[in-house]
């Protein structure tokens, strides 16, 4: 079969697959309503949603207690810590340590969005996550990993 007769079957295929993993995403944004704020968007965000997303994430970063840190730190925990401080192995760019703040939820924000843009020097190599929802998701995912208390 040549790609050009290929083309339609794989498109449809990709359509079926991406409605599978759509996690309820109109109906949630209709819920948060027009032109919704960071707010509304958190309170329809979906933490298994964003560990689906989070799979982009993981080729440089763990979310599992004690795992070893990768490309870049490992975040379980990271919710409300310190910039700089959540791994005590990683080396933290000097950038993000003297920039001071914790990770909290629009602090997340800022970062899913465009690490380098929050703070120039920073050697996350990853351009951000331009979809507000998207972020939304993953920061509800990430305020999920914590220890169990």
């Amino acid at each position: 079969m040549t790609w050009q007769r290929a083309l339609p079957v794989l498109l449809a295929a990709a359509a079926l697959v991406s409605g599978c993993g759509d996690d309820r995403r109109e109906e949630r944004l209709r819920v948060a309503g027009p032109d919704p704020s960071f707010e509304r968007l958190m309170t329809v965000a979906d933490a298994d949603s964003g560990a689906r997303k989070f799979r982009q994430c993981a080729a440089c970063h763990s979310v599992i207690e004690g795992a070893m840190d990768r490309g870049g730190p490992n975040l379980f925990g990271v919710f409300g810590k310190r910039f700089g401080t959540n791994s005590t192995r990683y080396g933290y760019t000097a950038a993000l340590t003297r920039a001071g703040g914790t990770w909290d939820a629009k602090t997340l924000d800022t970062w899913i969005a465009g690490p380098s843009a929050m703070i120039p020097g920073t050697t996350m190599q990853f351009p951000g996550v331009p979809d507000p929802l998207d972020r939304a998701d993953l920061i509800t995912y990430l305020r999920s990993q914590k220890p169990q208390s």
